[in-house]
Parts: C-alpha cells; structure tokens; sequence
C-alpha cells in the first residue's frame, strides 16, 4: 500500500502540498483544522501498516475514514507524479 501523509502543520513547500477541502473534511469526518495532503512523502507498507490509527480507539476498521472525490484524488495523483518526475519526492519504506 502506499499512502500519503496528512497533516495539520502548514507545508513550507506549497507546491509539495495540497489543502484538503473543508467540505470533503466535514464528509469523511476529520476535524474542522486546516489540513494538508503531503505529495512529495509517499510511505509505502503492508496494509495495515504501523502508522495507522483508528478514528474510534479499539476499532481497527475505523483507519478508513472515507473516500475522497474522483476529482480530488486524479488532481493528487498527478501533482505526486509530477514530484516524484522531477526528483523531489521520497518513497519510504515503513514496517511494524
């Protein structure tokens, strides 16, 4: 599995960031905070991997918070495949 990272913490990079909309936040239940997709980190591991947390503690299918827009993600996976093309994103390798 690969996944990208998201965070709270506003990226020093914005090319290497993308805001995740308040309406889609509000839809798959994250908090009301700013938040950014990290696209030049992808983190690659077994499912399920080391990082994840549940949503509801001791609930481990509560990882999966929702799916986001086809928009959204195709817009994802092409400024990740742009990074990753001019060198300036990382794979890591993640394991328990």
């Amino acid at each position: 599995m690969v996944v990208l990272p998201i965070t709270h913490t506003p990226p020093p990079d914005a090319a290497a960031a993308m805001e995740i909309p308040q309406s889609v936040k509000r839809r798959i239940g994250l908090d009301s905070e700013r938040s950014w997709i990290v696209l030049s980190e992808l983190n690659r591991f077994v499912w399920p991997g080391p990082d994840l947390r549940p949503a509801v503690p001791g609930d481990p299918n509560s990882i999966i918070y929702g799916l986001l827009p086809a928009a959204l993600i195709l817009k994802i996976r092409d400024r990740v495949l742009d990074i990753l093309k001019s060198g300036r994103g990382t794979v890591v390798a993640r394991q328990e």
